[in-house]
Formats: C-alpha cells, sequence, structure tokens
C-alpha cells in the first residue's frame, strides 16, 4: 500500500509539474515548444515508471525508425502500457487517444498543446477529423504516432477486436506500421485495480509491416496482419486465442494491395 501512495502522489505531482510547464510556455513562450513537450512526455513517465519500481525492457529496437513517420500499433492492458512506451521508446512520439483525457485539468491543455490526437469515439465526423490532423502531424514532424486499436484496456490480458483507425492512418500515410507487445504491465497495475506492484514490462518490437502500395481496401488485411504479429509477440499465438482470424500460411510482413480485404 505504501507503494501504491507514493506512486498516486508522485502522479499527481509529476503532472501538476510537467504539464504545468507546458501550459505555461503555450502561453507565454513558445518557441522550441515541441522539444519541450517531448522531454516533459519522457520525464513525466519515467518519473512514474520509477515510482512504481518498475524496469522496462526493449527488445527489437533495431525494427524502429528513428527519424521518419510509422504507427505503433500494441496491445492495451493496464496504464503502464503508456508510461512504459512513454519513457523508454527510442524516437519522437505522439499518442493517439480518447478525447477524455482532455478533460483532466492542466493535464488535458498540454495534451493538446503537445501535438497528442484525441478521438470522440462517439463522433464519426470529429474522429476522421482527428485522424486526418494526426496524419499531418505524423507527415510534417516525421513522427511516430503510438495507437492502441483494442481501443480500450484488456480486462484479462488477452487481445481483443481491433478498430480500424490506425491501419486506415497507416493506408492513407503509406508508412509502415510497427506492432509492438507490452507483457508484463497487467502484473503491475491490471485494469480496474488500485493497487501498484513493482516488476517488469518489456516491450517486443516487432519487423515493420509496410504500406506502400496499398489501398483502403487492405485495411483489414494490414489489421489482421499486425494482430497476428502482437500475439506472436505475446507469444500466446491462435491456440490460446483461438479466433482463427490471422492470415492463414502468410507472412504478416507482406500485403498484397490487389487482393479485397
Amino acid at each position: 500500500m505504501i507503494r501504491t501512495l507514493w506512486v498516486y502522489i508522485v502522479g499527481l505531482l509529476a503532472t501538476l509539474w510537467y504539464s504545468g510547464g507546458v501550459v505555461v510556455r503555450t502561453y507565454l513562450w513558445r518557441r522550441n515548444l515541441m522539444c519541450a513537450c517531448d522531454r516533459a512526455a519522457r520525464n513525466w513517465a519515467k518519473a512514474m515508471i520509477r515510482a512504481a519500481g518498475v524496469k522496462v525492457v526493449l527488445e527489437g529496437t533495431e525494427n524502429l525508425s528513428k527519424d521518419s513517420p510509422q504507427i505503433i500499433v500494441a496491445n492495451h492492458q493496464s496504464w503502464f502500457d503508456v508510461f512504459a512506451l512513454g519513457a523508454e521508446l527510442p524516437v519522437r512520439y505522439r499518442f493517439v487517444a480518447k478525447k477524455e483525457l482532455e478533460e483532466i485539468p492542466v493535464f488535458g491543455k498540454a495534451w493538446t498543446g503537445c501535438g497528442h490526437i484525441s478521438v470522440d469515439r462517439g463522433n464519426r465526423e470529429a474522429a476522421i477529423a482527428s485522424m486526418e490532423e494526426a496524419f499531418q502531424n505524423m507527415r510534417e514532424e516525421g513522427l511516430t504516432m503510438i495507437l492502441f486499436p483494442e481501443g480500450t484496456r484488456s480486462m484479462d490480458g488477452r487481445l481483443q477486436k481491433f478498430k480500424k483507425g490506425a491501419f486506415v492512418l497507416a493506408v492513407q500515410g503509406q508508412v509502415p506500421l510497427v506492432p509492438v507487445a507490452v507483457v508484463g504491465s497487467r502484473e503491475v497495475m491490471p485494469k480496474g485495480g488500485k493497487r501498484v506492484r513493482p516488476g517488469t514490462v518489456t516491450l517486443r518490437i516487432g519487423r515493420p509491416i509496410p504500406t506502400e502500395g496499398t489501398t483502403l481496401r487492405d485495411r483489414n488485411r494490414l489489421l489482421k496482419a499486425s494482430r497476428k504479429a502482437i500475439l506472436q509477440l505475446k507469444e500466446e499465438g491462435d491456440v490460446r486465442e483461438g479466433e482463427g482470424d490471422a492470415l492463414p500460411d502468410s507472412n504478416p510482413d507482406v500485403i498484397r494491395s490487389n487482393e479485397s480485404p
């Protein structure tokens, strides 16, 4: 309980400090604001990781591009997925997440000011506009966009159905999809849980899935290839999932644009 209380205290103070600093800069000194946002997000996430006593292990960093746009699609089972990715990914990134984050005092203002993207799931037109904004940011600044295609945290750690937004964005931008499996975060803090436990979170980064030459007809196939890759990285596979929605007898890194979804 002492560890959990400490994490909540650090979370409150770190959020006020780093988010507040960004908000002040948006009004008083916007020069190099994006660089300040990069540092603030990483330092905030590292503060949470340290407070929780969590070790983050990175595997497969050679699969990441350091200076060109890409889309990371990751499984989602804990708030510590966000902290681990934010603290340790060796790229400039922005998150795409639910609109409710904008409503958090101070944090919400910093979130939007730094170019993170909020999606209103209840408003299709607004959601499309948000994804177009994400596309522009990604292309203009060479950013890595991070999305959780499940849309919400998994209650039991099993991979849920994927939404299509990330894959539409990848096709529109003609940028690679990078599958990432987050392992161990649920043991630190599961969905619905209040207690935080120390542990190890492993980020397994898979081979990029190319999208050059694909069209919107390929979005379902990209979705299935990405989901299969994440399952394999999690070492769960189709046997545990029992859903049979992976691409059979095929390489998930090869997408054929002339095939129907």
